[in-house]
């Protein structure tokens, strides 16, 4: 069943007792602020992503010589892989300061190793290093931010019933905090509620390979990516 943005709008003036149900209608200029509020809540989104519940992947093709790609939409990276025919190599996620703060051999091309992402307006920018020495197919998984809609957009194409309930309970909030009228403390419990189990819904993934010390296997290095081109059997 279709569910639309004025239908969610309504019904968050209904349950922020702003306006009465069966007694009094929605104006006009109600609708207009309820839908900004509502493209305001879904771009908040992209700050506090763990309210994003669904993970998307999008593919890249890496450019010879090129280390920065701007991933539009893209507001937290899980993995990077990327492929040379039929197989699938794993790239090695880098925080800040150890991707451009630490000592490397620059303008190296090779089979890319490392990868960092920066936010940017719109997005966010993706850094690997070595930089690709082909055109390698590479597949990105993450959490993407919300696209605007408008009153006539289908949610129910786009989110899950539990997430459109969220945000009838979080515009109905919205509205309250707009109209400088509270928002009825079983609402906000409600609420509170939705978000708790929304964070629970696609956590990141913490697992965390074990590093050791003692290991006889070889990281990369600057002989390496200069006599085995970044790879070895």
């Amino acid at each position: 069943m279709s569910y639309s943005a004025l239908k969610l709008i309504n019904k968050a003036y209904y349950l922020s007792g702003i306006v009465a149900r069966d007694l009094q209608t929605v104006s006009g200029s109600q609708v207009s602020d309820g839908l900004d509020l509502l493209n305001l809540i879904l771009d908040i989104k992209s700050v506090d992503y763990r309210l994003i519940p669904y993970f998307k992947s999008v593919d890249i093709t890496a450019v010879p010589g090129q280390e920065k790609y701007f991933i539009e939409n893209l507001v937290s990276a899980e993995n990077l892989v990327f492929f040379i025919n039929s197989v699938r190599y794993a790239m090695k996620s880098t925080p800040r300061n150890q991707y451009f703060a630490t000592p490397r051999a620059e303008n190296i091309q090779s089979l890319p190793y490392s990868w960092h992402i920066e936010r940017t307006k719109g997005g966010s920018n993706l850094y690997i290093y070595f930089l690709p020495s082909s055109d390698y197919p590479m597949t990105l998984w993450g959490k993407f931010g919300f696209d605007e809609v408008n009153l006539g957009t289908d949610l129910s194409l786009i989110f899950d019933p539990y997430y459109i309930e969220y945000l009838r309970y979080s515009l109905a909030a919205y509205i309250c905090s707009e109209y400088n009228v509270m928002f009825q403390p079983q609402s906000v419990q409600t609420l509170k509620s939705l978000e708790q189990q929304l964070v629970d819904v696609s956590p990141k993934d913490f697992t965390m390979d074990k590093l050791s010390y003692f290991d006889k296997g070889t990281d990369f290095n600057y002989g390496v990516a200069n006599l085995g081109t970044g790879w070895w059997p």
